[in-house]
């Protein structure tokens, strides 16, 4: 099967859908098929060269709604090379370019929302959610109306897209979403970490690691550990991601103010060892987040067996909770306190039985192999009834 995954950036600091794309279509090519990505990135990007799947960079785009006038004709010109397209995220330019050729074409395509219909934005950003119904009709919505499906990565995410906008129709479809397993080294790894951090050795580690930014409750966190700091001076929280200057710097004099900034180490954005190196150093991850699809952190921080202290808009909080993989609670100032609370208050036996759980839901749910798979699965049955019907109708 020939597959051409579209989406606006394939730049790591944009989190989850960019790595999602980059590990399933990994595991799509291991599994005998053909994957290209096409980018509204510009060609001389740093992160192209490296990137393990074959690209299409047909930047640079303009603006944050990154319009490309050349990716209308590179479509009519290369699409009816492949089975299926996939496009990846809403509200920029990819999509509404790539609706303009394929609701034309006999190629089924389907559309990963990653979260961006949840609610939160709507009732958060009033006035930007306006600009959206303005932009909705004659775009988003017939990008998902006509999809041969719109696929959710979880129940919670597809009840939450219903909320968002009342001209709404869509085949939904909840597909299996997850990633690669961590490597198994936990000590060589975490040696690594605290080599580069060696301050942290006999600390007993709170970790964030995800983009640093306002949704994410960073603050809460701060705020939560500033409280329970006093309890044990080896507690230390550690702040690791991608982030805009002035809201770092925002959350750096909260963290003064609370006087827990000597607590708190900021690494800046993780990756390869370093990243699983932290996974292994800590005792637990925390996300305090007001709005978070899927969350690939908190999956990979369990399939490295280690407990997630996570809030109720995490979307996948519900199967954690009855796996018995970490402690969830509101995404308030009083559940994240809770969160710290409760996870001191533990014995060591019941920790480390968190961590056994944390790691059989990961390896029972959100594997890459278990993604690719119904993913696949999905594209497989568009194809046969192409073939044997022909695609002409929506039906």
């Amino acid at each position: 099967m020939k597959i051409l995954h579209i989406i606006s950036s394939i730049n790591p600091t944009g989190g989850g859908p960019m790595e999602g794309v980059r590990q399933v279509g990994t595991k799509k090519i291991e599994m005998g098929h053909s994957v290209s990505v096409l980018t509204l990135d510009d060609p001389a990007s740093p992160f192209i060269e490296d990137y393990p799947l074959k690209v299409h960079a047909i930047g640079p785009s303009a603006g944050s709604y990154r319009y490309n006038s050349r990716l209308v004709p590179w479509l009519k010109e290369n699409v009816d090379r492949y089975d299926v397209v996939v496009i990846n995220g809403l509200w920029q330019y990819h999509g509404f370019g790539a609706w303009r050729v394929l609701h034309r074409k006999d190629i089924p395509y389907f559309v990963f929302c990653h979260g961006m219909l949840d609610p939160w934005f709507k009732h958060t950003y009033p006035l930007k959610h306006l600009k959206k119904w303005l932009y909705w009709p004659w775009a988003e919505y017939r990008l998902l109306r006509d999809a041969r499906a719109v696929f959710f990565t979880c129940e919670e995410e597809k009840i939450l897209a219903r909320q968002s906008f009342w001209l709404y129709k869509v085949r939904e479809q909840v597909v299996n979403y997850g990633t690669k397993t961590p490597p198994s080294e936990r000590e060589a790894l975490a040696e690594t970490f605290y080599t580069q951090y060696p301050a942290l050795r006999e600390k007993r580690v709170f970790l964030f690691l995800s983009r640093i930014q306002e949704k994410k409750g960073c603050d809460l966190s701060i705020e939560a550990f500033a409280e329970v700091a006093a309890k044990d001076i080896n507690l230390h929280l550690v702040i690791a991601g991608p982030s805009q200057k002035k809201y770092q710097e925002k959350l750096q004099a909260l963290a003064q103010r609370l006087g827990v900034a000597d607590r708190i180490t900021w690494t800046g954005m993780l990756q390869g060892d370093m990243k699983w190196g932290a996974f292994y150093a800590s005792e637990a991850y925390v996300l305090s987040s007001h709005q978070e699809n899927f969350g690939i952190a908190v999956a990979e921080a369990l399939g490295c067996g280690i407990p997630v202290l996570i809030s109720d808009k995490v979307n996948i909080w519900r199967e954690i909770e009855a796996d018995g993989a970490g402690i969830v609670n509101p995404d308030t100032l009083a559940g994240t306190k809770e969160s710290f609370r409760h996870w001191l208050a533990l014995d060591e036996t019941a920790r480390q039985q968190i961590g056994v759980n944390a790691k059989r839901c990961f390896e029972e749910r959100f594997t890459i192999e278990a993604m690719a798979k119904s993913i696949l699965r999905n594209h497989q049955k568009w194809i046969k009834r192409k073939d044997d019907h022909g695609l002409n109708s929506h039906d």
